[in-house]
């Protein structure tokens, strides 16, 4: 496989380029215009409608990270890291040294913590996932709208590629967002202007299978094969990180990659295949939730 520095993996390639980041900074947004709803000053984080179990779990995942830093590329499925500083200057010039969310990175992180959903990188690649379970146009407003649901802005709202700011719908016209820099995770109004480009529903679709938990893989090509060592068959490469249904690990062939050294190996049904703990991305070695074969 080619390797690539674990951390940076982890992250499902959070640093691949400073224009996939949200355009959040205080220099990238048009200016609030006069009258428009500001950032509410409450902390009460929480569903205000009635909400599914994954609905809720996205809102909860959303709302623990209230009073994180903003920071402009920042933010994994793991939690907040150091981002990147603003080209354009601004409050968001030394985000690099500011640990933290950018608003992608807080969606991306919310819907895999609480629901073990996978988003891509991107807000524009977000607003035009292909799991989404429903879609709502700016012209009808809020109400078909429920908690968990993802609202967006854009330079041209009629194009989901121009949507560069995203946030987690609470319901009664509220949202849970990673705003701007020089602010924190924060409930606010949600904006209904000229940028407003309607909402997804992320809930709803395929869930792991029935004795399973999901973990992401990291890492590129890395192969999955028929029995837990190194020399038996490939069944599938994963090009880049992947979500992985594990059913049970056992201990098998110690195997030596990337500064690790691991024997553990996970089951995956989907794919009849097994794989080294070492390219799955939790801190332990041994699974945390998952049976022994």
């Amino acid at each position: 496989m080619r390797r690539m520095n674990r951390r940076l993996a982890t992250t499902a390639g959070m640093l691949l380029a400073t224009s996939i980041a949200c355009a959040g900074t205080a220099t990238a947004h048009a200016p609030r215009p006069t009258g428009a709803p500001a950032a509410t000053a409450t902390t009460d984080c929480r569903p205000l409608a009635s909400a599914s179990a994954q609905a809720q779990a996205i809102v909860d995942a959303a709302c623990s990270q209230i009073g994180v830093p903003y920071s402009w590329g920042g933010g994994s499925i793991n939690g907040p890291t150091y981002g990147q500083d603003y080209p354009g200057g601004g409050p968001g010039a030394h985000d690099s040294q500011v640990r933290g969310f950018d608003c992608g990175h807080l969606v991306q992180y919310a819907a895999w913590q609480g629901a073990g959903i996978a988003l891509p990188e991107g807000t524009w690649n977000q607003a035009r996932f292909s799991g989404a379970t429903a879609r709502f146009t700016p012209g009808q407003g809020l109400a078909p709208l429920q908690p968990g649901d993802l609202v967006m802005w854009g330079s041209d709202p009629a194009n989901l590629s121009s949507v560069d700011h995203i946030a987690i719908y609470l319901g009664n016209g509220k949202m849970v967002e990673a705003r701007e820099s020089g602010t924190t995770v924060m409930v606010s109004d949600v904006r209904l202007d000229s940028r407003y480009a309607g909402a997804l529903r992320i809930t709803g679709g395929e869930q792991p299978p029935t004795g399973t938990k999901r973990f992401m893989s990291w890492g590129t090509d890395v192969a999955l094969r028929a029995r837990p060592d190194t020399v038996s068959p490939v069944v599938i490469r994963l090009p880049g990180p992947t979500p992985l249904d594990v059913q049970c690990q056992a201990h098998a062939q110690m195997v030596h990659a990337e500064g690790y050294a691991n024997d553990a190996w996970s089951y995956i049904p989907k794919y009849n295949a097994w794989i080294s703990n070492i390219y799955i991305a939790d801190p332990a070695a041994w699974l945390p939730g998952v049976p022994a074969c």
